[in-house]
């Protein structure tokens, strides 16, 4: 399958994508890149919570709602950017986004309390949520079939590996520098983005097909995928799975360094690890569905996390296996997440092409507010193994009942065809 850059340009589009376009393997690590700043943001900060709580004064619950603010600012950011992209086009949205996280990463070095923390953590998800909505649109614009196939899965690659390498790469900055020179970090990573950006990336929405930037416009637009019930349903899987995963995130520093002593290096190695097992998962995804359907893959990663998080909470709950009886089945959840957390998105991206930017704004909206609601709930009901595994396990439950009541895996097989489940490689 050819990519949509191989067809002659329409009159007038010559400059929106040139002859001497990237290549394939180029494409993917700015996009790539691009991508990796929103996870990179969430958690890179993670170990260092417990010392936000004594620097700043305040508790854990409120600096668990500093990683809240920025899924929130995740999610509203989509859903403004998205619709923004199809009309503008995709470039200049970029820039602008990613010009706002640096300047709110730079602020943070100022933040006298956790408000103001807190705000500009909000300020650097919107920022963020430019790469993570227009990436996903970009690959839309330039490819279709198998090539597009192909992005999307080492764009999920990045999307579900940097939530949990981000933690191991802050635990080893904290040797050397305090929370806030992470901040630092981040906004010099924003910078050689702007870069990057600048120079490497083309404009791929040519004026004839972007959408009216007009109110009534974009709320149609979010009005006709809402009517599409299994795009719905995909959706709220996606945000579901995620949101067991950000359950996870969020209560990690507090499980492995408040309840089994960890220090914050031993903290972001064994999270690093847990890498491994999702990584595993999203590569080994494309041999599994040389049998099966991608809505049968979803269906059996949901619910092999979901039996994951049961025995998980059932061994926090009697403190059965230590330190041994939290990881491994957490393990098998990030396992059993890595197999769902592609097909998910794919499949929902698939059935609007035509509205790429709102469609993937959507999705990435419900799946960071779904994370951003469902995070606190750790640290509400005590920041230990027992909160988190409660959390994992309802959220997986919801998704499965979602998956099975709205989505309907045997009729999104009997409707979909080959493409389809390409689509999810």
């Amino acid at each position: 399958m050819t990519s949509r850059t191989d067809l002659p340009p329409a009159d007038g589009a010559a400059e929106v994508v040139p002859p001497s376009r990237p290549s394939m393997g180029r494409t993917a690590l700015v996009l790539g890149a691009f991508v990796a700043i929103g996870p990179l943001t969430i958690d890179m900060y993670l170990p260092a919570l417990p010392t936000i709580v004594t620097q700043l004064q305040t508790t854990e619950a409120a600096v668990q709602l500093t990683l809240t603010g920025t899924l929130v600012g995740l999610a509203l950011g989509q859903l403004v950017i998205g619709p923004l992209s199809d009309a503008l086009g995709r470039r200049r949205p970029l820039l602008a986004g990613t010009a706002l996280h640096v300047v709110a990463s730079l602020l943070v070095l100022l933040a006298p309390n956790i408000a103001v923390l807190g705000v500009l953590r909000v300020l650097q998800g919107v920022g963020t949520a430019a790469g993570a909505v227009i990436a996903l649109a970009i690959v839309r614009d330039l490819y279709e079939g198998r090539a597009a196939a192909t992005m999307l899965s080492r764009l999920f690659l990045v999307i579900g590996a940097a939530p949990v390498l981000a933690p191991t790469i802050g635990g080893e900055l904290l040797r050397f520098t305090s929370w806030r020179g992470i901040f630092v970090l981040l906004a010099v990573y924003g910078l050689a983005l702007l870069a990057v950006g600048a120079r490497a990336l083309r404009e791929t929405l040519p004026p004839e097909a972007r959408r009216p930037l007009r109110l009534g416009a974009t709320v149609q637009t979010y009005r006709g995928l809402l009517r599409d019930r299994t795009y719905l349903g995909l959706v709220l899987v996606a945000g579901l799975t995620m949101a067991a995963l950000f359950s996870y995130v969020a209560g990690a520093s507090f499980v492995y360094q408040g309840q089994f002593g960890l220090d914050q290096q031993q903290f972001g190695l064994l999270f690093g690890a847990g890498a491994f097992w999702l990584i595993a998962a999203t590569q080994l995804n494309p041999l599994v569905l040389r049998w099966a359907a991608p809505s049968q893959v979803l269906l059996a990663g949901t619910v092999a996390g979901l039996l994951a998080g049961v025995v998980l909470l059932v061994l926090a709950a009697t403190g059965t296996g230590g330190l041994a009886g939290v990881v491994a089945p957490l393990w098998v959840v990030l396992f059993a997440i890595g197999l769902a957390l592609p097909n998910a998105p794919a499949l929902a991206l698939s059935r609007h092409g035509e509205a790429a930017g709102a469609a993937a704004a959507l999705l990435g909206a419900v799946q960071f507010g779904v994370g951003a609601l469902v995070s606190p709930l750790v640290g509400l009901l005590g920041n230990d193994a027992r909160a988190m595994g409660l959390v994992i396990s309802c959220a997986l439950l919801l998704g499965t009942g979602v998956l099975v009541l709205l989505v309907r895996p045997w009729q999104l097989v009997a409707e979909t065809g080959p493409d389809a489940v390409t689509a999810a490689h």
